[in-house]
């Protein structure tokens, strides 16, 4: 059972997959748009994504902010939930995702990656921490 990762920001939609077995994230891709409301491609490559893999499931990454709130962001995030979720009809799950921008890019500074590459997959590497917590949160919960 595949299950895909997403980051949704502003004019990008950072996108991973998990294997087969449901136990790693891998970063897929990166989908931009120039404007935020502008969806139609990212509709459409969702879509393929979904047909490719097989997709059974769906994590979306809520932006809370750090007192556990909802602000303007968050809610964006959820107007999309609800509007993926007509669209694709799969169960879709959101998972706090406070941090996850800042451990992706840790991660890219410790690999010495240059300003310019990072900007290039960091909405990627977002959606694969957050889906590779909820994978972990699968497993532990299983093995309790």
């Amino acid at each position: 059972m595949r299950i895909l990762g997403l980051d949704f920001g502003e004019k990008t939609l950072g996108v991973a997959i998990s294997d087969p077995f449901g136990w790693t994230a891998q970063g897929l891709e990166t989908i931009h748009r120039k404007e935020e409301e502008e969806m139609k491609a990212t509709w459409a490559r969702l879509e393929e994504i979904i047909k490719e893999y097989q997709v059974q499931e769906i994590v979306l990454g809520l932006p809370k902010n750090m007192n556990n709130t909802l602000g303007p962001r968050a809610e964006k995030t959820i107007e999309f939930q609800t509007k993926l979720q007509k669209k694709f009809s799969l169960p879709i799950h959101t998972w706090d995702e406070r941090l996850s921008t800042v451990a992706a890019t840790r991660s890219l500074l410790e690999a010495d990656m240059s300003r310019k590459k990072r900007k290039q997959v960091i909405d990627k590497m977002a959606a694969t921490y957050i889906l590779q917590g909820y994978l972990d949160h699968l497993s532990n919960n299983i093995l309790k």
